[in-house]
């Protein structure tokens, strides 16, 4: 693949087709801490009681109207915590949000509050989709890493009862050393619960998951060949989160196949380029902090000081994640930066420095990935993961 030619394609106007420097498409907003759940990974440390410092009602009304004002292309709002059940308001920021025209999601834990009406509620108030997490194929290896027996079954009722209610539904699962055997056997169960998306989260080393080991780099590069092979078969998305590397692994399997760029462009994976921590995504913490991501904590600065649209646009930190001719190491030369750029908090979390390069990723620039071949026996979804085990 001639490197000159992947770079051009990349950047046809010159500024990076793959900055978006004007708005975010998606907002977190991490509305409370408080969570009933143990999460073995909670990036939030989150706690069974409330923080005094959240924002207010009268706040939170401030800010969805502030992000009303992002303009033309108004980012959509996922609504996440902690868990966002646990805010007595939650159904009149729902309600207000719907009323402001907004689009929005809700990431809920999945606890014995996910009832039907809950739901009912959810689709009232304009809800357009449902997140809801699976780390394990069954309940013993689900409600181990959520810290909470019968979270598994609450989970999967959730699941039924979204559909039933008319909402699009997202899986989140984790993948760490110990959970990456079972992501086959969690694919087979997610399959049967007709969802829009599955997205697959790569540890990050913050919060309580400080205590989990990351997958390594092989693992990782071996994982996403299997995610796009099963993506060609699948019914729903297959996606990553904090593991834009996939990105590459995708592009570079499509061309071998013979997809023009055009129609690359159009697929999830190619709609998805370019956006990372701080490039098309941002969050707001339950006290108002704004970060490049709830997984990067390095705040750009506060809503209830400054425009959220203003701290996107015109912040050190988001200016400096946008630029990926500041990144280093191997992300920095790495000719599919532009629609990777790596996981900036990853590189923090090992490094101390957002702009180094992802430790997870195991790809040398400008070589060709000598996993491609290897990876052929995954074809269709027949990978035996095994082999996942590297000495």
């Amino acid at each position: 693949m001639n490197i000159h030619k992947v770079e051009g394609a990349f950047h046809q106007d010159g500024r990076g087709r793959f900055v978006f420097s004007d708005a975010p498409f998606l907002i977190y907003w991490e509305i409370t801490r408080a969570c009933d759940l143990a999460c073995r990974h909670c990036r939030a440390e989150a706690v069974a009681q409330r923080n005094p410092m959240e924002l207010s009602t009268s706040e939170a009304k401030g800010l969805l109207e502030k992000i009303r004002e992002f303009g033309d292309r108004t980012p959509h709002l996922v609504l996440t915590g902690g868990d966002p059940l646990k805010r007595p308001d939650f159904s009149y920021i729902l309600d207000y949000g719907d009323r402001l025209g907004l689009r929005m999601s809700v990431a809920p834990s999945g606890t014995y509050a996910l009832t039907r009406e809950v739901f009912q509620l959810f689709w009232a108030s304009g809800v357009e989709s449902v997140a809801l997490s699976l780390d394990g194929s069954s309940r013993e290896k689900h409600d181990g890493f959520r810290g909470t027996p019968g979270c598994f079954d609450w989970t999967v009722e959730a699941a039924r009862l979204a559909k039933e209610e008319g909402l699009a539904l997202q899986i989140n699962t984790l993948v760490t050393a110990e959970t990456v055997e079972d992501i086959p056997e969690i694919h087979r169960l997610v399959s049967g619960l007709g969802l829009m998306r599955w997205s697959l989260f790569y540890l990050i080393q913050v919060g309580r998951g400080q205590g989990l080991r990351e997958i390594t780099p092989d693992q990782c590069e071996r994982l996403h060949h299997w995610l796009y092979d099963i993506s060609k078969e699948a019914p729903f998305i297959v996606a990553t989160t904090e593991a834009p590397h996939f990105r590459r692994v995708a592009f570079r399997r499509m061309r071998e196949e013979g997809i023009p760029m055009a129609r690359i462009f159009k697929t999830p994976v190619g709609r998805g380029f370019g956006i990372r921590d701080g490039n098309g995504i941002m969050f707001v913490s339950h006290t108002g902090e704004v970060y490049p991501s709830g997984f990067l904590p390095v705040a750009a600065g506060n809503v209830r000081r400054a425009h959220i649209a203003e701290i996107y646009r015109k912040s050190e930190v988001f200016k400096q994640v946008r630029q990926t001719t500041l990144f280093k190491g191997r992300c920095g030369s790495c000719e599919f930066k532009a629609i990777c750029g790596g996981s900036r908090a990853r590189a923090f979390a090992a490094y101390g420095d957002y702009m180094a390069e992802d430790p997870a990723c195991s790809y040398q620039p400008g070589k060709k990935s000598c996993l491609i071949n290897r990876c052929k026996e995954a074809e269709n979804g027949s990978l035996n993961f095994p082999f996942l085990h590297i000495g």
